[in-house]
């Protein structure tokens, strides 16, 4: 199934998000009574959708799905989203938006920083002056998530292997998919990635999911090591990680997540499980020469997205503010530019 399919509804959540400042999360820490904790006084660009994280990656899927399809019949009408996109991503609110990530170097590390560098590589991607105006805007945010992350990767010792937002397989593995690290950054994050995960065997799969899962950790760790190791390398460093796949034993992580109450915003997390490992599963087994397991993953990304997709609008805040973008991730891999 085609993003196209799905342009003009994703476009639509997109815009509803990012425009709508309340309600409200700023992970913000207060340290004086004077400080302005409105959320465009703190955050000029992303101050929608729920959090700064969420702000930031459905301003990708907006890219994403105007770039692909804008001015096709999948999304005829484009105006309303680069108005919206040039009122946000102006020189001053990235400025901004910069100088608050420098302030606070722990702030939506890694995976609000991921997404950061997934945005400018959506812009960077699209044809025109709009493209070169925001990539222009969104520089110094930019160089402020590539610094940050030359800071932080010496210092971490050991990986996040949670199903939430501090993963920190996913997020590498995006900001290596975005192309905006610097050389340096770059190599100093695939050599993380290395040192974490290349002799990581016998994945305890039967642990997953874990109950407000919204990626795999193991599917994440896969999916992060068959961008830094050759093709031959990963499929034989794969069968030492998953050996269930290949053996063609039961394997937890292919079998569709059940979630029990889609109102429920921890419990609603394993509806992105559910996307997220879609996309995981896909893009592995694009990673793996032809045979059974590649087809075996393939089946199971297809289960996966099929139970996902139908929960990715549903006029609930709580996962209409973010959904949509693993959608997008299982439908058109980042990758896949």
């Amino acid at each position: 199934m085609p993003l196209s399919t799905h342009a003009a509804r994703f476009a639509g959540l997109a815009l509803a998000n990012i425009t709508r400042e309340y309600p409200n999360f700023p992970a913000h820490l207060i340290t004086s009574p004077d400080e302005h904790l409105e959320p465009r006084s703190l955050h000029p660009a992303f101050y929608g959708a729920y959090d700064w994280h969420s702000s930031v990656h459905m301003h990708w899927l907006l890219l994403r799905v105007l770039r692909r399809h804008g001015g096709t019949p999948a999304l005829p009408d484009t105006g309303p989203a680069v108005e919206v996109l040039d009122r946000h991503l102006t020189p001053g609110h990235l400025a901004a938006e910069a100088a608050y990530l420098r302030d606070r170097p722990s702030f939506e590390r890694p995976y609000g920083w991921a997404w950061l560098l997934a945005l400018a590589a959506e812009c960077r991607a699209f044809k025109g002056e709009s493209g070169e105006r925001w990539v222009a805007a969104l520089a110094p945010a930019v160089d402020a998530v590539d610094g940050l992350l030359a800071d932080w990767l010496p210092k971490a010792t050991y990986p996040v292997r949670h199903g939430n937002h501090p993963n920190s397989a996913f997020a590498l593995g995006l900001a290596l998919d975005s192309g905006e690290l610097s050389a340096a950054t770059d190599l100093a994050v695939r050599e993380r990635l290395t040192a974490w995960f290349a002799d990581d065997h016998d994945a305890p799969a039967h642990w997953e999911p874990s109950g407000q899962d919204f990626l795999s950790p193991a599917l994440s760790e896969a999916d992060a090591m068959r961008r830094v190791l050759p093709k031959e390398g990963f499929a034989e460093w794969l069968d030492r990680f998953l050996p269930a796949l290949g053996s063609g034993a039961p394997c937890p992580l292919l079998e569709v997540p059940v979630v029990s109450d889609h109102a429920d915003p921890q419990i609603g997390h394993l509806l992105g499980l559910t996307l997220s490992r879609a996309a995981a599963l896909r893009s592995v087994a694009d990673a793996l020469p032809a045979g059974a397991v590649r087809d075996r993953l393939g089946e199971a990304a297809e289960a996966h997205l099929s139970a996902g997709l139908p929960a990715v609008e549903r006029g609930d805040f709580t996962t209409d503010h973010w959904l949509a973008t693993f959608a997008a991730l299982a439908l058109d891999p980042v990758a896949g530019r």
